[in-house]
């Protein structure tokens, strides 16, 4: 993995390969189980968005064998198609993890395809969750050589980087040998896209299906013998020269290293992560100050080339669109409480409220060059003239593994127990959490 003469693509295929279970700790571990049960709960609360039953009906059209489960709907498609409704229907919400070294989110690429596969294939509860650190901290290193230029491109890193992840994870659950892993990586880089135009409609979760069925597709092509490319990444007209990056060693020397996984930030706001330090920030300032919307005579909120690009959307009409806008996530905060910004705050109803069009339009989003990442920094003016100011950055502020695991525990509850009942819902938490037990993780589709 250290020798510098192997091109990045070999030396990746390399640490995919070649990485033993024993070198990853029961820390990571236990951080893996958290991003699945998170994932699942979020995918289980979303089963019944319009997206999903729209790519169900075209699954439907295609036909296939029944091979793996679409989750909460009762019913079996391709593993294809399986990897792109649960994956989509996981991202629908905008409730999933983001780890900033990707420039985006991870793990709704990385689950759908391995949860296929080991449902298809009877693979063990390990091998499962290895396949997913594997994957996660492969996908994370190339996100991290391609850069922000990348994403601030125009493309959408969740789709892009999304593809090589799940073709990494993939190629590690199915065992595949350095030759076959570094093909499955060239198949799963030549179809690496998406683009950030789409944020704030359907395309924006079908890019995470369409990513992790993009890997497993790679994967199982490469071990059939499909030949790529074998220097995807680094190569003349290779990934990083058409979509911007370059081989970084310091970044390369982390592999078996470091693992990522513990600066995953799950989201506790229903929304673009982009929105969550001005929400933090903002309601900081009023309940500190003890201020209340009357109060307000202006909102400023000083954020990122980066953040902005993100959360965009500076008028929202639809629940949707409000899960991409600043000057919503805060109005919606501010007029409705600190317990207001889950699932039930992106609806059209809540969105279209005069009240709160009359708060976003005193409410600006402002790009500030001395603003990094998704943090921010809120000016609010009273009417009587004084400016409160307040900061947050939400991803210095990721809890502590145990505290994660109570806080996830909790959320996946809030989800999964209207879909499940409380006592399914409570199996599924017993069983996530000693899934390294699991010999076949078709045990674990039965609770589902």
């Amino acid at each position: 993995m250290g020798d510098k003469s192997i091109g990045m693509t070999k030396r990746m295929a390399e640490f995919i390969v070649d990485t033993d279970v024993s070198k990853i700790t029961e820390s990571v571990f236990e951080h893996a189980k958290v991003a699945f049960m998170d994932w699942l709960g979020v995918t289980l609360a979303g089963k019944d968005d319009p997206l999903v039953e729209k790519l169900l009906q075209y699954a439907d059209l295609m036909g296939g064998k029944e091979q793996a489960t679409i989750l909460g709907r009762g019913v079996k498609k391709t593993q294809s198609q399986a990897a792109l409704i649960n994956g989509a229907a996981s991202h629908a919400l905008d409730y999933d993890d983001t780890l900033l070294p990707f420039f985006g989110h991870p793990t709704v690429t990385l689950f759908p395809g391995l949860l296929a596969l080991s449902e298809f294939r009877g693979k063990n509860g390990t091998d499962f969750l290895t396949a997913y650190v594997i994957g996660l901290k492969a996908g994370t290193v190339i996100a991290s050589c391609a850069g922000s230029d990348h994403y601030m491109s125009g493309y959408h890193a969740t789709s892009t980087m999304g593809c090589l992840a799940s073709a990494s994870a993939c190629s590690r659950l199915l065992g595949l040998d350095e030759q076959q892993t570094v093909y499955a990586l060239g198949i799963g880089g030549t179809q690496a896209a998406g683009l950030k135009r789409v944020f704030g409609t359907m395309c924006k979760p079908f890019h995470a299906g369409r990513a992790s069925e993009a890997g497993l597709t790679a994967a199982l092509l490469a071990e059939n013998g499909f030949t790529s490319a074998e220097d995807i990444l680094e190569g003349p007209s290779g990934l990083f020269q058409a979509m911007k990056g370059a081989v970084n060693e310091d970044i390369l020397s982390t592999l078996g290293q470091t693992w990522a996984i513990e600066d995953l930030a799950q989201k506790y706001h229903a929304s673009c992560h982009g929105t969550h330090s001005p929400i933090e920030a903002a309601w900081s300032i009023f309940d500190k100050e003890e201020l209340s919307v009357a109060d307000v005579k202006s909102i400023k909120i000083h954020v990122s080339e980066f953040g902005l690009s993100a959360a965009f959307r500076i008028e929202a009409n639809t629940g949707l669109e409000g899960k991409f806008s600043i000057p919503y996530c805060v109005a919606n905060v501010l007029l409705r409480g600190r317990g207001s910004t889950g699932l039930q705050a992106f609806t059209d109803e809540k969105v279209n409220d005069p009240k709160v069009k009359e708060l976003m339009s005193k409410i600006s989003a402002v790009q500030d060059s001395e603003i990094g990442g998704f943090s921010a920094k809120v000016e609010v003016e009273a009417d009587t003239g004084k400016v409160y100011s307040g900061y947050s950055d939400i991803f210095n502020e990721i809890p502590e593994l145990n505290i994660k695991k109570k806080k996830i525990k909790d959320k996946f509850m809030g989800l999964c127990e209207p879909v499940l009942g409380s006592q399914k819902a409570q199996k599924i938490i017993k069983a996530i959490s000693k899934i390294e037990e699991i010999r076949d993780m078709n045990s674990l589709m039965e609770l589902l």
